[in-house]
């Protein structure tokens, strides 16, 4: 299935449940993004997207805590977790999808390659769901592999 496909189906979910969206993106620079506000009709559903590529950003706009950094990195499950709960705090929305990797083609690690990249999704009021993955590519296939799991498991959490 294509991202215009995937992602007017989410926001045919949305409309259907009345569901406000917000994005938290680190290594897709505001691509879910893209995606979602493309299809015709998405200001009845699309809040707010963040771009939070630098740490300082991350800390700043969605209140993801320094020690967190520090101890876990910017692309780890604790960080994904704070991005998500970050963008529900500073949004209107109700369901918010957020994504933190290493696209390439440096900057990976023995125990961060790249190609590793944290997931989140989460309902306002809830608990997040993360995920990671490990794709394989060059830095294009990498983000847009990281927007299209961003949109199916939108998909599944408006299920």
């Amino acid at each position: 299935m294509n991202l215009q496909r995937l992602s007017e189906q989410v926001g045919q979910r949305l409309l259907e449940k009345h569901f406000w969206l917000a994005t938290a993106e680190s290594c897709t620079g505001g691509w879910i993004a893209q995606c979602i506000t493309d299809i015709a009709g998405s200001s009845q559903y699309f809040d707010r997207g963040f771009v939070t590529y630098s740490n300082a950003a991350k800390q700043d706009m969605l209140g993801v805590s320094e020690i967190t950094l520090i101890q876990h990195g910017a692309v780890s499950e604790a960080t994904v977790k704070e991005m998500v709960l970050g963008a529900l705090a500073h949004s209107l929305a109700d369901v918010v999808v957020a994504v933190t990797g290493i696209a390439g083609p440096a900057g990976g690690s023995a125990e961060k390659p790249v190609g590793l990249v944290w997931h989140a999704w989460c309902l306002r009021d809830e608990l997040p769901v993360t995920r990671v993955e490990q794709y394989l590519g060059n830095r294009f296939e990498v983000r847009q592999q990281t927007v299209m799991t961003a949109l199916k498991g939108l998909l599944e959490l408006l299920a």
